[in-house]
């Protein structure tokens, strides 16, 4: 097996605190810098599975960096630099403890509710009669509370989230306004490309100066669904399974060997070979989302390769 990027243990110059994600290793750094390393961790059903994914926390870096890029012009966001391909740096924010999830279509987890018998979620109706993937007449923004390690996220309304004071509503409105945008300008993005953005999530966190701004990751397979057109309405027709672009391939998996995170329920063993295909899904999302042909970084010594390109940039 190629070498995978699991877990790091670095101690920079001028570093603070360290916090382990799911997928994201998060170094705090002097003068409200923010160091994110995205390791080749696969998390579905919010468990992370015991291998890593070859060039998994490269692929999800340069297309989050790739797609901060083509969004700042309408939302701020807090990266600064990209020193190492799974490297991120950026501005220390005050997470919003809400991730802000937008749905353009009835798939995952809103089919899956759906299918039981329910038609509002996250206190959003949805229309009757719809099948599992067809368009909403409008985007739904569903919400969901940031787990704390190891729990699930969990729905929660718009008037909760205010009811709570999780978030205050003059904030709340502008998380609102920024989801609607970026899932716009992602949806053109995706069309450029031949794929229909399904939906996704944003996150976002206030600087020091109070500054709302983007964070974390952006339409990238591991936080967003894609479709692609070609093929889309001739499916729907015929109510078959939409060819999609996202890590669902891996949630279909687990279900179908009778995992989805539930108590009780034993995590099925990955193979080898299992584990070299999703690579090579990770690879194929990276290339129809960006247009660009993947380059693979050397990952014979990924520790010395990320400490040295740190380094150099903190220099």
């Amino acid at each position: 097996m190629i070498n995978t990027l699991t877990a790091t243990h670095f101690n920079f110059p001028g570093q603070k605190s360290v916090y382990h994600g799911k997928v994201r290793e998060v170094y705090t750094l002097e003068n409200d810098i923010l160091l994110m390393i995205v390791t080749d961790r696969l998390s579905a059903f919010d468990v992370v599975m015991p291998k890593g994914i070859p060039y998994k926390g490269q692929i999800l870096n340069q297309i989050a960096t790739q797609m901060m890029r083509d969004t700042e012009d309408l939302v701020p966001n807090w990266l600064i630099a990209n020193p190492d391909p799974n490297v991120a740096i950026g501005k220390a924010c005050e997470p919003f403890k809400v991730e802000m999830v937008i749905r353009g279509y009835l798939s995952g987890h809103a089919a899956r509710e759906y299918k039981d018998g329910k038609r509002i979620l996250c206190g959003v109706a949805m229309p009757d009669d719809m099948i599992e993937n067809d368009k909403f007449p409008t985007p739904i923004i569903t919400p969901a509370t940031k787990a704390e390690k190891g729990d699930h996220d969990e729905d929660i309304s718009r008037e909760d989230i205010l009811k709570h004071a999780i978030v205050s509503k003059k904030d709340y409105l502008i998380l609102e306004d920024y989801t609607r945008i970026l899932f716009q300008r992602g949806t053109e993005i995706a069309s450029k490309r031949g794929l229909i953005l399904v939906d996704t999530k944003y996150e976002f966190g206030k600087t020091k100066e109070g500054e709302i701004v983007l964070i974390d990751e952006i339409h990238t397979p591991d936080s967003s669904r894609y479709f692609y057109v070609e093929g889309y309405e001739e499916r729907q027709k015929k109510a078959e399974s939409q060819k999609q672009l996202s890590k669902e391939f891996v949630r279909q998996w687990l279900i179908q060997n009778n995992f989805q995170g539930f108590e009780g329920q034993e995590l099925p063993i990955m193979s080898d070979a299992y584990i070299e295909t999703v690579s090579e899904r990770y690879i194929e999302l990276f290339e129809n989302i960006t247009g660009k042909t993947f380059i693979k970084a050397d990952v014979s010594n990924i520790d010395e390769r990320i400490k040295e390109n740190v380094l150099n940039y903190l220099k």
